[in-house]
């Protein structure tokens, strides 16, 4: 007998099959639920500090099968259910709606009156809103919405064809047809926008995982029409933060207070809320860390504190990046422990090697490399039809839907990645005579400028900080420039590596350090792990090579003039010199959505100097040399 048994990545439940998002299995199409779908068997996952960011008690993790137990294992983890719910033959063309009674248990749907079980296809359109409501388009109204004949407009029977006629193509050639009435309608015209509401159609305010008896949430949106695996069905939500060990020297009470946390019951306590089983949690992690129930309990009103005073958004990821800051930049000031281990290394650049690998050592000031981190990712909503802003409702784009549709999410789905990575970091002094450079600081001023204009401005804001620097958008570009370099040199793919930029503005007064640096890590710790590319390629001699090789290919592009020319590029124009053909990455790779690139500000152009020039200049001229030797 075939196996039908349906299996999802643990990754994949955060992204890109999180709560709200399809994926297509074997022609079948299924929706994630809310995470009130979630067996009680799923894992917590330990991130204070992301904890803390997002307001939550806790994260957790869908429970993996074992290699080969999936056949005597039972459903655990999301539940994902069938949408759209209207289906049709591909042999009779017969349509039908779809019942959760209709199931069988690892079976796919079959067409009732057709010979041999023909499998039903889901219908390829669907409807969203701006308001993140997902529904089948009601497509019994839209076989009757273009009829003249009073009869077929009051025809209320949902016996439907879709039929294909050979007569045209394109959208035009498929119809819904009333097999009863024989009314029918094409769907040419129906990727229109607001071909919906101009048809008379409503947004039902429901999601698919919601049943028929549950209350439906009145929505003012006009729903659109668009393909199930469109890109703008789903836009996912997400959080992360690489697990950062307590600093060397923290006082025993310190380290006490970071094993309570570190324990296993903490997101447990956390989410009994002071409820009957709280002093039972408390028991539990003072035997196991060898603490007192009266520290555990107030630790746990200093976190309920600091949870109830961080904000939704705004400074938090401030206070991610400058705690990842400190021990990529200080790792001396780091403790190894199972979940992170790094060490500092060097270029091994001297004074008689060529001038462009010199000019490179002068650059930069930290090499890092990461032989072991923890990476944690949370999925907090997601948004449909546009990507959400910040201010969600009040602001433009797309609302946010929480994973709890039903109240307010006491905890998140998330997943933990191992890998390993290489970190740098730029010299300040150069970079700041940098930017003071008044034809850097006008470029920069242009982007920031179609920031401002951008519906993503506050969602931006929150990575780059107040104010937009030159040298975030350099080492952006560098970043993107390092991973596709790597991906030739190191053995693993650019999907599978991430980046993680520190190059954000501080509030004048705040005290914080400034940043200038860049950490690409292996992001799909389930499939390739730690096969210590990454390492290999940050020691000395190889780093520098790698280097001044990404920066010698960010000079050429198949799409240049065009692309080096460009003022404006990508959504919102927020891109200068930056194209799929030289420097945009998968998506699972930028963390803003291959957003602040320019590929100017880093090797320069006839009037604006970039910041690795000199770099570039010395390697051309060397290469130039060598050819004439020989």
């Amino acid at each position: 007998m075939k196996d039908v048994r349906h299996k999802v990545r643990r990754s994949q439940t955060i992204v890109p099959f999180g709560v709200g998002g399809i994926i297509d299995l074997r022609g079948e199409s299924f929706v994630a639920e809310d995470t009130l779908g979630w067996a009680a068997s799923a894992e917590a996952v330990e991130a204070p500090r992301l904890v803390a960011k997002l307001g939550v008690h806790g994260l957790r993790a869908a429970p993996a099968v074992p290699s080969g137990k999936a056949a005597h294992t039972t459903r655990s983890g999301p539940l994902y259910v069938r949408f759209p719910k209207w289906l049709f033959c591909p042999q009779c063309r017969n349509m039908l709606r779809w019942r959760p009674d209709y199931e069988v248990r690892n079976r796919q749907p079959t067409c009732r009156q057709c010979a041999g079980k023909v499998q039903l296809a889901p219908m390829r359109f669907i409807q969203v809103c701006r308001a993140g409501h997902m529904a089948d388009i009601d497509w019994r109204r839209w076989a009757h919405s273009r009829s003249d004949d009073h009869a077929q407009r009051q025809c209320q029977v949902s016996r439907l064809r879709f039929v294909a006629t050979p007569d045209s193509s394109g959208l035009e050639a498929l119809r819904v047809r009333c097999a009863v009435c024989r009314a029918s309608r094409s769907l040419a015209g129906l990727s229109r926008q607001n071909i919906l509401g101009k048809s008379g159609f409503r947004c039902p305010g429901t999601h698919p995982w919601e049943s028929e008896s549950d209350e439906a949430e009145a929505c003012e949106e006009t729903p659109q029409a668009v393909q199930r695996g469109a890109s703008n069905v789903y836009f996912p939500i997400t959080h992360s933060a690489i697990d950062i060990p307590a600093p060397s020297g923290f006082s025993v009470d310190d380290e006490a207070a970071q094993a309570v946390i570190n324990d296993k019951h903490w997101t447990m306590l956390m989410s009994a809320d002071n409820g009957p089983m709280a002093p039972a949690y408390r028991t539990l992690i003072a035997i196991s860390c060898g603490v007192d129930e009266d520290f555990v309990e107030s630790l746990e009103r200093r976190h309920a504190a600091e949870t109830a005073s961080v904000p939704f958004m705004g400074d938090a990821d401030d206070d991610l990046s400058i705690a990842e800051w400190a021990a990529f930049s200080e790792p001396e000031s780091a403790v190894d422990s199972e979940t992170f281990s790094v060490r500092r290394t060097s270029l091994e650049v001297h004074d008689g090697d060529p001038v462009s690998m010199r000019e490179l050592a002068a650059r930069l000031s930290t090499v890092v490399v990461a032989h072991r981190i923890r990476e944690v990712r949370a999925l907090e909503g997601f948004s449909r039809y546009e990507p959400s802003s910040v201010e969600g409702e009040a602001g433009e784009g797309g609302r946010v839907v929480s994973v709890n549709t039903r109240a307010r999410a006491q905890w998140l789905p998330a997943v933990e990645t191992y890998g390993e990575g290489i970190f740098i970091a730029v010299d300040e002094e150069r970079l700041r005579s940098w930017e003071r450079i008044p034809s850097v600081h006008d470029r920069t001023l242009s982007i920031a400028r179609n920031l401002e204009a951008s519906f993503k401005v506050d969602w931006l804001r929150g990575k780059t900080g107040p104010a937009l620097l030159p040298r975030f958008v350099m080492l952006h570009t560098l970043a993107h420039q390092f991973i596709r370099q790597l991906s030739y040199d190191s053995g693993y793919n650019a999907a599978s590596l991430r980046e993680r930029v520190y190059a954000r503005s501080h509030t004048p007064g705040s005290g914080h350090p400034p940043q200038a640096g860049v950490f690409i890590y292996t992001a799909a710790g389930d499939t390739e792990g730690t096969l210590g590319g990454l390492v290999r390629q940050g020691q000395p001699p190889n780093l520098v090579e790698t280097l001044i090789r990404l920066l010698e290919s960010a000079q050429w592009c198949s799409q240049d003039p065009l692309c080096a020319d460009s003022t404006g590029r990508s959504l919102a124009n927020l891109n200068r010199a930056a194209c799929h053909a030289c420097t945009l990455l998968p998506e699972t790779s930028c963390e803003i959505d291959n957003s602040l690139l320019d590929r100017t500000l880093l090797i320069g152009d006839g009037t604006v100097p970039g910041f690795f020039g000199d770099v570039v200049r010395a390697a051309l001229e060397e290469s130039a040399e060598a050819v004439d030797q020989s």
